[in-house]
């Protein structure tokens, strides 16, 4: 039978089983082969003939054919797991079985009525009907459990089936056989060799494209979530049961998933162009992989260390367990340097344009880093204790540059931020950074000539002068760590000492101060930053001291700002005359303009990014740091206080949008290309304005001391120096300054207060429709959840 035959009998069958008036028994074998027997059909073919609104009237008006369908579907699924697929033409209707619930289940999701049906047993009819054509004695026969279980056993064993995603012959040529139970060992079947797993089987395409298959239908039983709004969301009983124990493959599948993305080479063969010669199935599989890993770990948090560490029934989420237990240092080495490979992937340059590979699943890369760095403190001290860190947070910078300016971007460099929080919350963060950057990476940042210190001031301020408007609430998160990591910092270049004191002139400014109640802390993070390196790294960053020299009237100005209702009105009045003038200049130069190169510009796009975000920018923000004391010897004391800094976690949308616009919104959809809008959190303050008595709470705590001390000492002595020698040249005043001492001078140093990383719903709840987000967006061929209610989210046209 040709192609075109097969699709026009598939089709028919389709129009038959959605046209039906009466329902179609489960016994006729002859008509329900129709939908899986030979030959194959590809998962676009399916999609392309199953269209969305049959499947909506075969739910709506026949849902006992429908059901019937998903029955027989994962029966056969299951008794081909049982036989371990032994012939060719079982393969082909387990593939066909596959992509046909691929396409199915997100309709049957998306209905509540029909959410509790892939959890209910099988009804006793049909049940006995299966009974009657099942030639095995069972006694507990598959349909006794609910049908989602048995779907999920069955995509597991498949996973690991011989000759169909597994090699079908050990090493030594001896066939892999099953037990008397009919299940193989699958510990001894991983597909990759790297953690706990030293054999490197063959690479084989047919294996990766069934594994590719079975992980979609995999991450699309575990989209039920989708069809949740963000209020209703819960434990995913479908992750929950896939990740515990009773999921005797969880163990090699979870080392499988991670040795795959870890070993992969996108190099390829290592010509130029051989990308383009032919399809790499291999990437397929590990974007599959990654995606499948994301989302199981997504719930669940790994047994204190304390407990049996031979019990591996402990947490309900079996690869949370798994993940937070890796300690042998050949596997840590080998997942930060397979991470750090792909994530520098998109950094190559060749004299060639375009003639290697570029990956572009940064995303779940970042979030997989996030989970190993979060779930496992030995990987994450194991990443900080050499210069291996910088492989990547030189791309995470990158990425962060890159998206600045895209307002789709906003959710990868919230989760780019977010892990340089985590890490920046270690000493040895800081230490690493003072490594000098010698790279060139294809960055449009300010050239400059000095360490990965610098790298990270230099992008983290183009980010809060060039970035978009949506990224102003995490600009207390971008200062948090400039904050931990100050007291480390041996030497900044000039460029980035200027960027500091850019920064304070734009947070300092009166329109600024008053325009909402926080804006003041950004301004204490700047001076605690200063201060520390000031007291704890004075030797070697004379580039700093002539800079806050240069910059002294910025110190006097905040000294003595004045705090009296006349002048605050003026201020607020300043404020509105600018209003205008800086949409004007927006309209030009939006506020993700592509290059500053003038101090005026940023300033003018930091303006207006100011002026158009919500005044109560925090209405949602929660604490998610930590102070810790670092004492002398590097040890970390928590105290267990929240920090003052509000580090915040936005959807990225309108955070001021009403409560009746967001109900109108929700569970609504727009199609487009790649933006998902995170449904936005509407504020229930009253409205705030500046007072006196406000101004003067914070006024006389700003930590000045040490710095008005600096220019008190220092500000004579270089004006001195110049009069004398009449030196007009600020190499010569940096060479006094490298020389220049004030032991005994400034006030007593205070203790180092590091900001840790802590989780709390909101984060966890951000997280979530973050990740489901990317999954989302890259899933379109075939488009698994396109035309259907999705409610986790908004999909924004751009």
């Amino acid at each position: 039978m040709g192609s075109g035959d097969s699709k026009l009998h598939f089709r028919k069958a389709v129009i038959q089983l959605t046209s039906s008036t009466q329902a179609v028994e489960a016994s006729d074998e002859v008509f329900w082969d129709q939908f899986w027997a030979e030959p194959s059909m590809s998962v676009q073919d399916i999609f392309a003939l199953v269209p969305p609104a049959e499947i909506r009237a075969l739910r709506e008006e026949s849902p006992s054919n429908l059901a019937t369908l998903c029955y027989k579907a994962v029966e056969k699924l299951g008794r081909a797991a049982d036989r371990c697929c032994p012939s060719e033409r079982e393969r082909v209707s387990v593939l066909n079985c596959t992509r046909l619930l691929t396409r199915v289940l997100p309709f049957v999701f998306e209905d509540a009525d029909w959410r509790g049906f892939m959890w209910a047993g099988l009804p006793a009819a049909r049940k006995q009907c299966c009974q009657d054509n099942d030639n095995d004695d069972d006694d507990d026969p598959d349909g006794a459990r609910p049908l989602a279980e048995s779907l999920l056993l069955a995509i597991a064993d498949l996973l690991f089936c011989p000759d169909f995603t597994v090699q079908g012959r050990k090493r030594g040529g001896q066939a892999i056989v099953a037990d008397a139970d009919g299940a193989v060992d699958s510990c001894e079947l991983i597909w990759e060799a790297g953690v706990g797993f030293s054999q490197s089987p063959p690479l084989n395409t047919s294996h990766d494209r069934n594994r590719t298959e079975l992980l979609k239908l995999l991450l699309t039983c575990f989209s039920e979530v989708l069809y949740l709004a963000p209020a209703e969301h819960r434990v995913n009983p479908w992750v929950r049961f896939f990740c515990s124990a009773a999921n005797r493959h969880a163990l090699p599948l979870f080392t499988s998933l991670l040795n795959v993305v870890c070993a992969y080479q996108p190099s390829g063969w290592g010509f130029p162009y051989d990308h383009l010669l032919m399809s790499d199935q291999r990437q397929l599989l590990v974007e599959q992989a990654l995606q499948v890993l994301m989302v199981a770990l997504e719930q669940g948090a790994p047994r204190a260390a304390a407990e049996d560490e031979t019990d591996l029934c402990g947490p309900e989420n079996q690869f949370v367990n798994f993940l937070s237990r890796i300690h042998r240092e050949e596997d840590l080495s080998f997942i930060l340097k397979g991470v750090s490979r792909l994530l520098n992937n998109p950094l190559a340059q060749t004299y060639l344009p375009n003639s290697t590979k570029k990956i572009t699943f940064h995303q779940e890369l970042f979030v997989l880093f996030w989970k190993l760095c979060d779930f496992n403190k030995k990987f994450l001290f194991f990443v900080l204790k050499s210069s291996d860190v910088l492989d990547v947070l030189v791309p995470i910078l990158f990425f962060l540059n890159e998206a600045r300016a895209d307002p789709s971007g906003t959710g990868l460099v919230h989760m780019g931020v977010f892990i340089l929080l985590l890490l920046s919350g270690e000493r040895n963060f800081g230490v690493r950074l003072n490594k000098p950057f010698t790279l060139r990476v294809p960055m449009d940042v300010p050239v400059f000539s000095g360490t990965h210190a610098d790298l990270l001031l230099v992008i983290f301020h183009r980010m809060m002068t060039c970035g978009h408007r949506r990224l102003q609430p995490l600009f207390d998160c971008l200062l948090t760590i400039i904050v931990n990591v100050s007291p480390y910092l041996k030497s900044l270049s000039m460029v980035s000492a200027n960027k500091l004191l850019h920064l304070l002139e734009l947070f300092s400014g009166p329109w600024f101060l008053f325009s909402a109640p926080h804006n003041h802390q950004l301004v204490f993070f700047l001076l605690e930053v200063f201060n520390n390196i000031i007291q704890y790294q004075f030797d070697g960053n004379s580039n700093l001291v002539y800079s806050l020299i240069r910059g002294r009237s910025l110190f006097q100005r905040l000294a003595n700002l004045q705090a009296d209702a006349a002048f605050i009105n003026k201020a607020l009045l300043h404020q509105k005359k600018k209003k205008k003038k800086s949409a004007d200049t927006s309209h030009d130069n939006s506020a993700g303009t592509e290059s500053c190169p003038k101090s005026r510009q940023e300033e003018l796009d930091l303006v207006g990014s100011l002026e158009a975000a919500p005044e109560p920018h925090r209405s949602w923000i929660h604490n998610i740091t930590q102070k810790s004391q670092v004492g002398d010897n590097g040890a970390v004391d928590s105290d267990g206080a929240r920090t003052a800094a509000e580090c915040s976690v936005v959807g990225g949308a309108n955070d001021t949008e009403s409560n009746s616009e967001r109900d109108h919104h929700e569970g609504t959809q727009k199609e487009s290309k790649g933006a998902i809008r995170l449904p936005a959190r509407a504020s229930a303050s009253s409205p705030w304005s500046p007072t006196p008595d406000w101004v003067l709470s914070w006024k006389s705590k700003l930590p000045l001391q040490t710095i008005m001390r600096l220019l008190q000492v220092l500000v004579p002595q270089v004006e001195k120096i110049c009069i004398d020698k009449g030196l007009t040249d600020e190499s010569e005043i940096l060479k006094f300054l490298q020389h220049g001492t004030l032991v005994g001078l400034l006030p007593v140093p205070h203790p180092i207060l590091i900001r840790k990383y802590q989780a709390n719903a909101v984060t966890s709840s951000w997280f979530h429709t973050y990740t489901w987000g990317v999954v989302y967006l890259r899933n379109l061929d075939p488009p698994i959840w396109y035309d259907t209610d999705i409610r986790l989210f908004e999909i924004q046209k751009l």
